[in-house]
């Protein structure tokens, strides 16, 4: 297992990447802006099982071959991007809901569990910063004494934890916002466009970004 030392500079490595706005954090944000507080926590749990498959699948060399093919990197970017742009347009197209559902039920008001964890695994288990940091920097912090793919789970699992724990704060505090705006139900129309536009953005700039270089 990795030691101590290295336990404490992979913690310190990895609140500073998860605290940095990138794919989780602004789907967090935007998630809890467009379908509210509880699905956009079930979206960022959902976030963190993608996460840890991508754990695993480093663990058996897949980050070894997205970071050698570019076609590989591009195939698993535009499928995580496209699905992004996908929710993006939905929140738009659907912006005045979340002001009819305020009458309604509470039970009502709120969309299928594994439907929104879905959403975020999706985007946790296709976000290419992760997986190519996974790649690039897991190995760093084990220990050559012993074996290599228990320790990647390991420290994975630590990074899943730690992204589930920060972008819960982020959902929450964003959704804090979701629940000021909507003292004017009007305002939510506006909010979920605003949403929609933020995730049909990061879809966008996730399509066109360069590779990430360790």
């Amino acid at each position: 297992m990795p030691t101590t030392t290295q336990l404490v500079a992979f913690v310190a490595a990895s609140f500073v990447f998860i605290a940095l706005p990138g794919p989780s954090v602004l789907f967090a944000i935007g998630r809890a802006l467009t379908v509210g507080r509880r699905d956009a926590l079930l979206s960022v749990s959902g976030n963190a099982i993608g996460l840890l498959v991508q754990v695993a699948c480093v663990a058996v060399g897949l980050g070894a071959l997205v970071e050698a093919s570019a076609a590989a990197y591009t195939v698993l970017k535009l499928v995580g991007a496209a699905y992004v742009v996908w929710l993006g347009v939905q929140a738009i197209r659907h912006r005045a809901d979340a002001r009819l559902a305020l009458d309604a039920p509470a039970t009502d008001r709120q969309g299928g569990v594994l439907r929104a964890l879905w959403a975020g695994f999706v985007v946790g288990g296709t976000n290419p910063k992760t997986l190519v940091f996974f790649a690039a920097f897991l190995p760093q912090f084990m220990n050559d004494a012993a074996p290599a793919t228990p320790q990647l789970l390991v420290l994975g699992l630590i990074f899943a934890a730690m992204a589930l724990c920060q972008d819960s704060v982020v959902t929450l505090l964003a959704a804090q916002a979701r629940t000021w705006f909507s003292r004017k139900p009007r305002r939510l129309d506006h909010l979920g466009v605003a949403g929609g536009i933020a995730m049909i953005g990061l879809g966008t700039g996730l399509a066109l970004e360069g590779r990430v270089r360790a």
